[in-house]
Order: structure tokens, then sequence, then C-alpha cells
């Protein structure tokens, strides 16, 4: 039996996925949590074979949360399932020791391949994702230095949403979607909203 603990903040994602992965007779789900500090206090408890992960999570985006996975449980192997394909999303999580990096949308089969050719010591890559994304050995760029999180953010400013219309769109208080955004900005060194959106642009998220 492979076990699976899942780490999604949309409670109805989360139910979704339980429902299809209860219907595989050699899988079965130990927990879930919303977010991924919860879920890392637990791991070592837990013990599982596999996490499925997002990207985009409160507090701790997932690609720390694979980060700090091998320290608390080292014998779990992680997948990640998100609905970004593009290499700044890709690479990173990558980097960071995913195994397995499935996109939302690829269909229950995929999922479920994932999850067995992990578990069995293997590695699992959407047919979906760019070529560039799967190269490691491509240099850091500002882009990819930003978290998930701050990216989704940055994709947000540049399409016009203000803080307010941003933390509703993520489930995020203005204070926190502010602290993000400062963050971001540092990184990039930017100092406004228009320069955020002419970066944006200039690397095809707006």
């Amino acid at each position: 039996m492979i076990r699976v603990v899942i780490v999604e903040d949309h409670a109805i994602v989360r139910a979704g996925i339980r429902a299809l992965l209860a219907e595989e007779p050699d899988l079965s789900i130990l927990a879930e949590f919303p977010d991924g500090s919860s879920a890392l206090q637990q791991l070592p408890s837990l013990s599982p074979d596999l996490l499925l992960v997002d990207l985009t999570l409160p507090s701790m985006d997932g690609v720390e949360v694979l980060r700090r996975v091998r320290s608390v449980s080292p014998r779990t192997r992680s997948i990640v399932l998100s609905m970004h394909a593009s290499p700044e999303f890709v690479r990173p999580a990558l980097q960071a020791g995913a195994s397995g990096y499935v996109v939302k949308g690829a269909g229950l089969d995929a999922l479920v391949d994932a999850l067995r050719t992990v578990a069995a010591g293997g590695t699992f890559l959407d047919e979906s994702l760019e070529p560039s994304a799967l190269d490691l050995r491509s240099s850091t760029d500002d882009l990819e230095r930003l978290t998930p999180r701050e990216r989704e953010i940055l994709r947000l400013v540049a399409q016009g949403n203000t803080n307010r219309q941003i933390g509703e769109l993520l489930g995020l208080s203005p204070k926190t979607v502010d602290a993000h955004r400062t963050n971001l900005m540092r990184k990039l060194d930017l100092h406004d909203a228009q320069a955020l959106t002419r970066f944006a642009v200039r690397r095809g998220l707006a």
C-alpha cells in the first residue's frame, strides 16, 4: 500500500483528490493539510511514502516545504500537483527535491501514474512541461528567486489588482499581500507597481 499525505489549501481540491484516489486499491490517504507548516509538523509521526503538495500555499510556499521534507521525514518522496507549468515554477520545485511534477488538469491517470512511479523510486514529469523547465543547469535569474506565492502576486499586480483584490483572490489579508509585494520588489530591485507591471510583461507573465 502506497501511503500519501496531501498538502493543498483548497478544501474542494483536497476532497476531489481524496475521492479520486479512493478508487485505487494500492493508494491510501493518510492525512491532508491546508498548509505546509502543519504538514511538516506531522510528517515525522506519519512517515508517508509520498507527499503530494501544491506550490502556492499560505504561510509557507510549496518550494520551501519541498526543501524541508527530507530533514523531517527522510523516507518520504515528494510530488508537486500545480496549475503552473512554466519554468519559473517547475525548475525551483525540482531543484528543491520534487521527484514528480503533475499539472492540474492532466487527468486522474497521470496523477495515479505519478504516484506509483515515484513510490517505486522513479521520476515522473508531466508531458506538458516545457523542455526549458527541466534543464536544471540553467542559471537562476531574478524571477526564479521569487517564491511561487510572490510570482502569483506579481502576476495579479501586473493585471491591475489592488492588495485587497489580490487578498480576496488568494484568501490572504491585504497586510500579508503587502508583505509579499514588498519582498518581491526588494528581490527584483523595483520600486512601484508600474515597474512591476513592465517587468511582468517583459517576462511574459502578463
